[in-house]
């Protein structure tokens, strides 16, 4: 069985970069190991905006070589792929706080071994889902 969790672009690419190294989440899960990100189809230009200026100010701080990629083409709002698998992670622990400026929510998934995959489209799903047939 291989897991996936949908999350909302430009979040999932940050992910894999990797800079982002905590998924935010309102629900505690006891999964561990890998799983496979799948970028949700939907993604409005506020939310992306939004996302970009705040990956900005912590990538300025902690990472600023990856700045430029943040600004390039491949970030840009029509270019980041939706509705489908995009890569994979390990998810370390479940934590309500940690030490971490992605850190945001009730519940830090904290990630570690993120690769990008070649794209698959799927269909995403609330919390964790099976996606058969699909490595990560």
């Amino acid at each position: 069985m291989t897991l996936a969790l949908s999350i909302r672009q430009p979040w999932a690419s940050l992910i894999l970069i990797p800079l982002k190294d905590v998924e935010n989440r309102d629900w505690w899960t006891g999964v561990r190991g890998p799983f496979l990100i799948h970028a949700a189809k939907g993604m409005t230009k506020q939310e992306y905006v939004d996302a970009m200026n705040f990956a900005q100010r912590i990538c300025y701080s902690s990472h600023p070589k990856l700045l430029p990629l943040l600004k390039s083409k491949s970030f840009a709002f029509e270019n980041l792929p939706r509705g489908g698998i995009i890569g994979s992670a390990v998810l370390r622990d479940c934590v309500k706080s940690c030490d971490s400026p992605w850190f945001q929510g009730k519940y830090g998934f904290l990630l570690e071994a993120q690769k990008k995959l070649p794209f698959v489209p799927y269909k995403g799903e609330r919390c964790f889902f099976d996606v058969p047939g699909v490595e990560p």
